[in-house]
């Protein structure tokens, strides 16, 4: 069968062979479905309940979660099937330490799932740093210890006695959640989880690619808790026909932490390639290789993918900021500057510079490279002629200095980074991509998709039965839609030398 190359949404007359992709994201639940070009055919959207109960506290409800992973994949789903197209896979992407407790016989959840930005436990993990532990994290895991990774979160539902009484109490990251909701659940569902995103819980070793007893033991987590590690790529079952009945048999082939699967998809597949994904949070992922690279000051050690027998594991080092699109959505709901988030670029590009104020959108904590989880947003610098639009390109400004920040741990560490590969929804905005590379002093390419996420998970997926034959033949497939080269930096270097400033009062 000849397909034809095309970029808007396939027709009936021309039925194909699709990969969906399901994007389980902070804000909200994603379906993409991606053609053997890997370019989007159709895509279903649906947001996602945030609840806040006290300052600090973010949680989700994981049977929403997996109620708006259902629905957007059966509309998408549904019309591929109206169309005459055949779906041959499934991919899972997802936010990453969010942790859901939950009775594996009964399906009953212990409690809200606990995000990712959620704070609750920064004095526990402060307190395991007191007691010198922090060395045995870093060495084995990677990462920091700080409230943000997985553990910590599985530790407070264990001491708040939400899983007594539990008949089979388990913990799951939002990947290993969906994977037994739609093989089945309780009627036969499959309890596996992948390493990208078991790296990001604080209990994998990042060299075997297993639970790490130091690490179970130190946070007292039973490893008959967790799901089943496998390689990224792999068949982790199949869609239940009762749950998904337009999916019945597909097979789930890809499962990648969200930020990985960007790393994928922007088709960083070599050493030294680099890419930053411009989401709720702002994450730069560097591939590193296949040798765990150890520490970095400031940044942390993951796994990129393990894509068993094809190649060995490859590693990543990143920088985390905890929040970016989300201070977007916070000028948009809690303060009404805009009705829409796509309205931001052009209230911040009427003025010419943000007069002096200074946005620090530490809501959650700072992440890379400051790994302060007591900093709290703050606005400064404000005049009588600041306003709306000030504050806007403020905003703006400083979702490009927290990437900075991040850019020169990497270069203090001595990893070199030749471009930066750009996704995620505020890259739409040209304004900030021209401030990262002037600010980072890099070239800048934007995706031409900025479904990166989606696309790295399906295109993971598509590798394992065959839909793409190789790495080489996914980069061919990679193209971006503009190049941002650094300016003259004098003004941007004293705005962010203003904005950290701001930084130490935070």
């Amino acid at each position: 069968m000849i397909y034809p190359k095309t970029r808007g949404y396939l027709t009936s007359l021309t039925p194909v062979e699709l990969v969906l992709a399901v994007d389980a994201g902070t804000s909200g639940v994603r379906t993409v479905a991606f053609d053997r070009f890997a370019t989007v055919q159709d895509s279903s959207y649906r947001e996602l309940t945030q609840h806040f109960p006290r300052p600090g506290e973010v949680e989700h409800d994981a049977s929403e979660i997996a109620a708006l992973c259902v629905a957007t994949l059966r509309e998408v789903a549904g019309r591929a099937r109206a169309k005459g197209h055949d779906v041959v896979a499934l991919g899972i992407t997802n936010q990453r330490e969010t942790t859901v407790a939950f009775d594996r016989e009964t399906g009953e959840l212990a409690h809200r799932a606990i995000v990712w930005q959620d704070r609750r436990t920064a004095d526990y993990c402060d307190e395991l740093d007191a007691r010198g532990e922090t060395p045995l994290v870093r060495s084995t895991t990677g990462l920091v210890l700080d409230s943000y990774f997985s553990a910590s979160k599985m530790r407070w539902f264990l001491d708040h006695g939400f899983m007594d009484g539990l008949t089979a109490p388990s913990f799951a990251t939002v990947d290993s959640w969906l994977v037994w909701w739609l093989t089945g659940g309780v009627d036969g569902g499959v309890f596996a989880t992948e390493a990208s995103n078991a790296s990001r819980t604080m209990l994998m070793d990042l060299t075997t690619l297993q639970w790490s007893a130091p690490m179970t033991t130190l946070f007292d987590v039973d490893p008959a808790m967790l799901a089943v590690i496998q390689p990224s790529l792999s068949r982790f079952g199949t869609v239940s026909a009762r749950v998904v009945p337009e999916l019945a048999g597909v097979a789930i082939t890809g499962i990648l932490g969200d930020q990985q699967s960007a790393l994928f998809g922007q088709a960083c597949f070599n050493p030294g390639v680099v890419k930053a994904t411009y989401g709720t949070g702002a994450f730069i992922l560097a591939n590193v290789g296949d040798e765990s690279p150890g520490v970095f000051d400031g940044l942390i050690t993951t796994l990129a993918w393990d894509l068993g027998d094809v190649a060995p594991p490859t590693y990543a080092v990143e920088g985390a900021a905890f929040v970016a699109g989300a201070a977007v959505q916070w000028l948009r709901d809690e303060m009404g500057f805009i009705d829409d988030s796509a309205q931001l670029e052009a209230l911040a590009m009427s003025v010419a510079d943000s007069a002096g104020v200074q946005f620090v959108p530490a809501f959650s904590g700072l992440g890379s490279p400051f790994w302060r989880s007591d900093a709290r947003g703050s606005l400064s610098g404000l005049s009588r002629g600041a306003g709306r639009a000030q504050i806007a390109r403020a905003l703006i400004e400083a979702l490009a200095y927290q990437v900075r920040a991040m850019t020169d741990a990497f270069g203090d560490g001595g990893i070199t980074l030749h471009e930066l590969r750009a996704d995620g929804g505020a890259a739409a905005m040209d304004l900030l991509m021209q401030l990262q590379a002037t600010n980072s002093r890099l070239p800048v390419l934007r995706s031409t998709s900025l479904e990166a996420t989606a696309r790295g998970a399906a295109t993971l997926a598509g590798l394992g039965v065959g839909l793409w034959s190789s790495l080489d033949q996914l980069s061919e497939l990679w193209t971006f839609d503009q190049r941002f080269e650094p300016e003259d930096p004098l003004f941007v270097d004293l705005g962010y030398a203003a904005w950290r400033r701001a930084l130490e009062h935070a």
